[in-house]
């Protein structure tokens, strides 16, 4: 059966109620949040969790990212250092995930964490925040799709994907940020980038006034959701920094870029024709699905700056363009 898919423009309260209940019940439902759409679940009942991991296929050393309603749910559940607290005073609600200590105390159950003696934590703004006040506790929440393929920003790409698996999808709309969180750890005097998402690094030097430090490659220890190789895949084939479209490729450009060969190509896609990265990434995900819809065997990228947004934008396209599991 397909999931009744309830749009909160409509009616919020009937959406806040709906969706308390099934969460109440240990089902996962689809929400919408800022970045992309979630599969959330209570963090802290294992049932729900295992649930969150069988409908998507996703592997349980994979961490989840545990939603808070706001900073002060976050402590019951999570040990802040004080560059930490800065970073979420600054940017909660918003796309910002801190990877911190779990309390001893915390009712977050281990499968939501993998194993790890970390959490990541995030307040995210909107509807999603009152309907975590509202259930009274935390929502583990990784993307609403099949795992490893592109991401959900609207209700219609979850219903696509997920929708004879759950019961209830919550529609707020195109998600407006487009790409997931950003992740970042404090160590000491390190603050380290696991993810780069929704908030730029750059803004989190202005803040903080240390240095980054970027993760080497894409391969590493998985501390964080987003950390696996091949990852944001649609079915297509990705070839990155395309300066010619070959025949039958669909393209995805930028700011109006000439292509070679683009005449030729199966479509094309301009993630923003007026250059504006924060429109690129809420375009992304969307962009990639059609132009996978296409049919084309091959999806050519040309290349995107890499600074601000551009560096979330392509650390996706190149998990989507990374070697797969066969």
């Amino acid at each position: 059966m397909a999931a009744r898919i309830i749009d909160i423009a409509t009616d919020r309260a009937l959406a806040l109620t709906e969706a308390s209940a099934r969460l109440g019940e240990g089902l996962p439902i689809a929400i919408p949040t800022e970045t992309v759409y979630g599969l959330a679940a209570d963090a802290t009942n294992p049932a729900a969790v295992t649930r969150i991991y069988e409908t998507k296929g996703r592997p349980r050393f994979n961490p989840l990212i545990c939603h808070m309603a706001d900073l002060a749910m976050a402590e019951r559940h999570a040990i802040f250092d004080p560059v930490s607290r800065l970073l979420a005073e600054a940017f909660w609600p918003g796309p910002l995930t801190l990877v911190l200590p779990r309390r001893a105390e915390s009712g977050i159950h281990d499968l939501a964490t993998a194993g790890l003696d970390t959490v990541g934590v995030r307040v995210p703004r909107g509807f999603t925040s009152d309907l975590i006040a509202a259930f009274g506790r935390p929502l583990a929440a990784p993307s609403a799709n099949t795992s490893g393929k592109v991401s959900p920003t609207s209700a219609r790409h979850v219903a696509e994907d997920l929708g004879e698996k759950l019961s209830l999808i919550i529609d707020g709309g195109r998600a407006p940020v487009g790409v997931e969180s950003t992740i970042v750890k404090v160590e000491g005097d390190r603050v380290r980038l696991l993810r780069p998402g929704g908030i730029s690094a750059e803004a989190i030097e202005r803040l903080t006034g240390r240095k980054v430090e970027r993760q080497e490659g894409l391969s590493g220890a998985i501390e964080a959701p987003g950390m696996l190789a091949s990852h944001y895949a649609p079915g297509a084939a990705v070839r990155l920094f395309a300066a010619a479209a070959e025949p039958g490729e669909a393209l995805i450009r930028f700011a109006g870029q000439p292509v070679a060969g683009s005449e030729a190509a199966k479509a094309v896609f301009d993630l923003s024709p007026a250059g504006d990265l924060a429109e690129a990434a809420a375009h992304l995900f969307d962009y990639l699905k059609q132009a996978d819809a296409t049919g084309a065997a091959r999806i050519a990228v040309a290349a995107i700056p890499d600074e601000g947004l551009g560096e979330a934008i392509n650390d996706r396209l190149a998990r989507a363009a990374a070697p797969r599991d066969t």
